[in-house]
């Protein structure tokens, strides 16, 4: 309803504002072409703004501390004669400023009768004031509405100075609590068992958290004991797929889930009790949150035996993926930039890095292929050709070779995780340390000694034997 609300508005203000405005064609193709048609599209907006109690069918209201403001950018002095090829310019940027007040002035030359708009060194003129509403469709679900400011700004840039000044209106939104509100004729809803679920989900994240921080906080220790030992023991350094053995993934996972969720619950209650309006901010923590803890559900699947061969695929995996990821990586940004620099004055999707971006990426899926590849422009002969030889490498260079290698990676993980799961193999030091003691948590072989750690008694004992066992074969 909030984001309904903000567009809606948007719509509005378009159609209420800028002179014979299409919604088929657009912000893009809106623009004005002569003088007098740049002070009649000040004007009419001058007069709506005016007679806005008149016109407009929605809650719509003055700011009553800001008037609306009507700007001019321009060039301290310019001389330009293009019929001698000649100018004198100084690109100093002044601003010439008016205030209009509702109700007052219908037209810019009797707000400002020395307003002059000076077309062959201007810049831009930006017309701004704020508009206050309230979101009422929420009565509808008894629950108390928002109040907003809107701050428009009209813009008609002129900074190309092709003779084709392009009007655009954007719009700002400020979301507060209502000062003081009354409603009639049903029941408030009650928040208080909202509010109550929310806490009790507080509450299990913080133990949820603290249990979790406690394991990963252990299993550190755990693994620098083990370090020690392999060090002064064996004379052995423990590599580093070792070490993050110790270290649980998903519990890191679930403790970022349950912050985040605390987060979002704190910012939903205060929502809920119009403390703050900040509805993307709770929405991102909350949205997140989830996903990580939908994410958490699989380590549960691992317990099954044909799961976890998936997960411990996706586990062996990444640290070749992210390689892989960083050299085909510097590829794709290296064909980022040059379609930025040498198609984009040519070709919509190349505009900015983040469109080309977006279209290489869409490219790499098979999506929107012959599109972009008809959209290129021909204006000119030799950056056509450039544009088909860019297109035709970057697309068999990463659907045909870089994405059948990063599949190939991950299967040939695969098959590998299978064989060791069939033959029973070993695959490292750690594991090969714990297959020597076979004694049960209930044995007594797993005292703990404050000043000598966890590795005691039968198991480092043991684990000696077996080393010295294998010294005298060698």
């Amino acid at each position: 309803m909030v984001v309904t609300f903000k567009e809606e508005n948007l719509i509005t203000f378009k159609h209420l504002f800028l002179k014979d405005y299409d919604d088929d064609g657009g912000m893009e193709n809106y623009a004005v072409y002569s003088q007098p048609d740049v002070y009649d599209h000040i004007d009419y907006i001058l007069k709506q703004y005016d007679h806005l109690h008149n016109i407009t069918v929605g809650n719509h209201e003055y700011e009553k501390n800001h008037p609306m403001m009507v700007c001019q950018e321009f060039y301290r002095n310019a001389s330009i004669f293009p019929a001698s090829e000649t100018f004198d310019i100084d690109i100093e940027v002044i601003t010439e400023c008016f205030n209009v007040y509702p109700m007052d002035h219908p037209t810019s030359q009797e707000s400002s009768p020395r307003f002059i708009l000076h077309f062959k060194r201007m810049l831009s003129v930006k017309i701004t004031f704020v508009l206050k509403s309230i979101n009422l469709q929420t009565v509808r679900y008894r629950e108390l509405p928002d109040c907003y400011d809107f701050h428009v700004i009209i813009t008609f840039d002129n900074q190309v100075h092709s003779g084709r000044i392009k009007v655009n209106l954007e719009n700002d939104v400020n979301v507060n609590e209502c000062r003081e509100w009354k409603v009639t004729g049903a029941p408030a809803r009650n928040i208080h068992l909202t509010v109550l679920f929310d806490c009790l989900i507080m509450v299990t994240c913080i133990a949820s958290f603290a249990l979790c921080t406690r394991s990963v906080i252990n299993g550190i220790q755990l693994q620098f004991e083990y370090t020690v030992y392999c060090k002064k023991e064996c004379g052995n350094r423990v590599p580093w797929s070792d070490k993050l053995e110790f270290l649980n993934g998903w519990y890191i996972l679930i403790i970022v889930s349950d912050v985040l969720t605390i987060i979002g619950s704190i910012l939903k209650i205060e929502i809920q009790t119009k403390v703050l309006t900040s509805y993307d901010v709770c929405s991102i923590f909350l949205g997140t949150g989830t996903m990580f803890v939908w994410i958490g559900v699989i380590r549960y699947m691992g317990y099954f035996r044909k799961y976890n061969i998936l997960i411990l695929t996706m586990r062996a995996a990444f640290p070749n993926v992210i390689r892989f990821i960083c050299c085909a990586g510097i590829i794709y940004m290296s064909y980022c930039f040059c379609g930025w620099i040498v198609l984009g004055p040519y070709h919509e999707k190349f505009r900015t890095l983040n469109t080309v971006s977006e279209c290489l990426f869409s490219l790499i899926n098979g999506d929107d292929m012959f599109a972009t590849f008809q959209e290129m422009k021909r204006k000119s002969t030799l950056v056509w050709l450039f544009s088909r030889v860019y297109l035709y490498t970057f697309i068999s260079l990463f659907i045909y070779m870089i994405l059948n290698l990063f599949i190939t990676i991950i299967t040939d993980t695969y098959y590998r995780i299978k064989k060791q799961q069939l033959s029973g193999n070993l695959t490292s030091e750690l594991h090969n340390f714990l297959s020597v003691c076979k004694d049960l948590p209930n044995s007594g072989m797993y005292r703990f000694d404050e000043s000598k750690g966890f590795f005691l008694n039968g198991c480092i004992t043991r684990c000696r034997k077996h080393e010295e066992t294998l010294s005298s074969e060698a």
